[in-house]
């Protein structure tokens, strides 16, 4: 559509959407309600409603540095006392349908995001299945354990306790020697402990996180 034919086109349905909506409105709101279906600029927008304000059609309020615009009220049927209290009774009716519609929506996408978060029949089943022969296999191997007849003589099983017990407290000494002979060397030396480790290239336990086991 040409620039000169937008503005025309573009009060036709402002001017509608403004009495069928009976509401106030700024030239933003009404080019973001309107521009996606019908296609005009924000420029055509603008001048639409400042030719519909000028011409009578819609009414026009100034708030600061904002204009709001909206449909001419003399066009409507007045409405009486009755009639007002009426439509705020079915208001308060639709406002608490809408809560209750609202809290059902949020409750139904709570349980779709369950549903779509969880496995589906199959999956479930190609898991059960997978679960069941690994289950079969650790059975088996049990099987095999409790009948093996080639089990450790207690006498061998004390045996290598107590060669635990001897490596553990030589590994003990061993360290406390060298812990003893690093501190005499750090008396004189330096630098510290770290740059000492460093330049000598020494490893503790710590460095590869070994810890001495009980006894």
């Amino acid at each position: 559509m040409s620039k000169s034919k937008e503005s025309p086109a573009a009060a036709v349905v402002i001017l509608k959407y403004l009495n069928d909506q009976n509401r106030p409105y700024s030239a933003q709101d009404i080019f973001g309600n309107l521009q996606r279906e019908h296609g005009f600029g924000k420029t055509a927008a603008v001048k639409a409603l400042e030719q519909l304000a000028q011409d009578g059609k819609i009414k026009e309020k100034v708030y600061g540095k904002q204009k709001i615009y909206f449909a001419d009220q003399s066009q409507f049927a007045a409405i009486g006392e009755a009639e007002l209290k009426t439509l705020d009774s079915q208001t308060c009716d639709l406002s608490d349908k809408f809560q209750n519609v609202q809290q059902s929506c949020r409750q139904m996408e709570a349980e779709l995001k369950e549903l779509n978060n969880s496995m589906t029949t199959q999956e479930i089943s190609v898991e059960i299945a997978a679960l069941n022969e690994e289950c079969s296999s650790h059975q088996e191997r049990l099987k095999k354990i409790k009948s093996a007849t080639n089990h450790v003589a207690p006498e061998d099983k004390e045996k290598v306790y107590n060669e635990r017990k001897q490596y553990v407290k030589e590994w003990r000494k061993r360290k406390r020697m060298a812990a003893d002979l690093i501190d005499a060397v750090l008396d004189g030396y330096p630098k510290s402990r770290k740059q000492f480790f460093e330049e000598v290239g020494i490893e503790t336990d710590e460095d590869h996180k070994v810890t001495i086991p009980d006894l």
